[in-house]
């Protein structure tokens, strides 16, 4: 039997072999199919007491309740106690310790468990967990003999030599858990809330443009036909390399585990390129020209409801904050894309935005999950033409299919309205004419997606997505001229695909490559006399960026990304944008 101990000491052995060393020698009061022990096995319960209490204790905080810091009810102890076998989860009748486990859980009650229910009795254990084990095993035995339950003299020698030879690790852990509760009492009582946890975010973002400044088709027509005069329409912008930041505090409470009110504060300097290239596309996706003043930016409430989950929000509640974007490696705007296009499909995830409701179910195992949402660009204005119903608003809903975990697909129709002169149909990812093809009249904008997610195997990841938009005039372009374009309508298209190899070089670092087509029209219908209004060429965009982490809350991303035909007229030659963006969370 010592040779048992000595395999157990030199720690060999697995968890599991404590519950064999214990259910051989552990003591407990014997049962009726036990034999009945000479007077000369039996040890006294005052004499046994007098044994175990000379030994090092460790006050294990068992019986602390800790379930509160946890959303899932589980305790905060790194074990815990179990009354029965059938709490180990991962024991069965056809395990070589059960009959041990049964014997030590169900007759002595001194073995514990992990929070989730688990024993891990193939994991080796350490020296400090066997003597954890040992420290409760020993707990109840002195409790049964406080009780009086004579016990066998065998057993408490060998008890006896066991917490002899655990003595170090028993009066370190005991210093340890003292310790730890000191930390613990210090936190809780300097804690910032009960409820709310406090995440940041800061970008530094080193970036420079290269190429000559666009002009979109109307701006040349002028040019060609009325010789009109567009000051700095050929600017190079080369050599206007910025170093800007932004900076993200985002205040996240939980009242009852599973809801979040967000509130953010934000502040930056990093520029919108458009003012140099002339273009929105070589806008980077992470810009925020607030010249370093603090905004009020999310505010906003997520919150199940049975089986389905809610969003309220009253500032900055975005469509993909409800819908599902599909690109994990790229639709963050702190660590994703360095451009704006590339992080989400402007038709289907961009429009009128930032106050309403939306909602989602899911159903049949989570394969399907159906969302909606309605959302107001001035929700919270009473103004003529505005208001939650009455002004520039976005609606629609989205059906996603997850059939394995390496396949997401999601089918995305939106309804956008656009009031007059407040018309934007690409979000800033397309082309002026696609953005306004209606010189400011007002605009529906029906868009029709899908987006897929396919991750190949560990190493590689394919995003894809693509969209069609029908956009038609609701009104006048210029009232007092009488530029009726009730009636007139325009197709846009736009897509997407991004490759991502993931853990290249280090874990953590993902390279990807991708490249798709700008929001592009190509048919809009005008009236007599207007300047051309559908895009020449189609505007295309290739991106290539490698995140590199330095640590878990330090991430480098080096990359470039090249407008090709930039406002879809060939006639603008490329623009090329560098960007060395570093991302701080804490």
């Amino acid at each position: 039997m010592w040779k048992l101990f000595s395999q157990c000491l030199k720690m060999t052995s697995g968890v599991a072999a404590l519950s064999v060393i214990a259910a051989q020698s552990a003591i407990a009061a014997p049962d009726d199919s036990q034999m009945n022990p000479t007077q000369a096995d039996v040890v006294s319960p005052q004499e046994a007491l007098g044994i175990l209490q000379n030994r090092p204790t460790l006050k294990t905080p068992l019986n602390r309740d800790t379930s509160k810091q946890f959303q899932d009810n589980t305790s905060g102890n790194g074990m815990s106690q179990v009354t029965s076998i059938s709490e180990l989860r991962d024991v069965s009748p056809t395990d070589w310790a059960y009959e041990a486990l049964r014997s030590l859980v169900e007759r002595y009650g001194c073995i514990v468990g992990y929070p989730d229910r688990t024993f891990r009795g193939n994991r080796a254990t350490s020296r400090w967990e066997f003597a954890a084990g040992l420290n409760a095993c020993l707990n109840t035995i002195e409790r049964l003999l406080q009780e009086n339950v004579a016990v066998l003299r065998e057993d408490i020698e060998k008890l006896k030599r066991l917490a002899q030879e655990f003595e170090q690790e028993l009066m370190a852990l005991d210093a340890r858990v003292d310790n730890l509760e000191a930390r613990v009492s210090f936190l809780e009582d300097h804690q910032f809330s009960t409820t709310t946890k406090l995440n940041g975010e800061v970008l530094f973002t080193f970036s420079t443009a290269a190429g000559e400044r666009a002009i979109d088709s109307r701006q040349r027509d002028a040019i060609d036909n009325f010789g009109a005069d567009l000051p700095g329409a050929t600017r190079r912008p080369d050599d206007n390399a910025t170093l800007a930041f932004r900076t993200r505090l985002n205040f996240d409470t939980a009242f009852y585990g599973k809801d979040r009110l967000r509130v953010r504060f934000q502040a930056g300097s990093i520029p919108r390129w458009d003012r140099a290239t002339g273009t929105t596309m070589a806008r980077l996706g992470h810009d925020a020209s607030t010249d370093a003043d603090v905004e009020f930016d999310d505010v906003y409430y997520r919150f199940p409801i049975g089986k389905f989950r809610g969003w309220v929000g009253t500032n900055a509640l975005d469509i993909d904050n409800i819908f599902d974007v599909g690109n994990p490696f790229m639709a963050s705007s702190g660590t994703g894309a360095l451009s704006r296009f590339m992080r989400r499909n402007p038709l289907l995830f961009r429009g009128p935005e930032g106050i309403g409701a939306g909602a989602e179910y899911k159903f049949w195992d989570d394969i399907f999950v159906i969302r909606g949402l309605y959302l107001a660009d001035n929700g919270n204005s009473p103004d003529l033409g505005e208001g939650l119903f009455n002004g520039t608003y976005s609606a629609g809903g989205q059906l996603g299919i997850y059939p394995t975990d390496s396949l997401d697909i999601s089918f995305t129709y939106l309804f956008s309205y656009f009031a007059e002169d407040d018309v934007n149909t690409t979000s800033s990812n397309g082309s002026r004419v696609a953005s306004d093809p209606f010189f400011d009249a007002p605009t529906l904008r029906d868009s029709y997606g899908i987006t897929g997610d396919w991750r190949i195997n560990d190493k590689f990841h394919l995003h894809a997505t693509g969209a069609y938009a029908l956009a038609r005039a609701q009104g006048f372009a210029n009232p007092a001229r009488g530029d009726d374009r009730r009636g007139l309508g325009a197709d846009l298209w736009t897509w997407a695909a991004i490759l991502s190899v993931v853990d290249l070089f280090k874990e953590g670092a993902v390279l990807s490559v991708g490249g798709g087509q700008y929001v592009t029209a190509e048919r809009v219908e005008t009236l007599p006399g207007d300047l051309q209004s559908i895009d020449k060429d189609t505007p295309y965009i290739i991106e290539a960026q490698y995140k590199y982490p330095l640590n878990d809350n330090i991430l480098l991303t080096p990359g470039f990304y090249v407008v090709i035909n930039p406002e879809g007229d060939e006639d603008n030659n490329s623009i090329w944008v560098g960007a060395l963006r570093t991302t701080f969370k804490f």
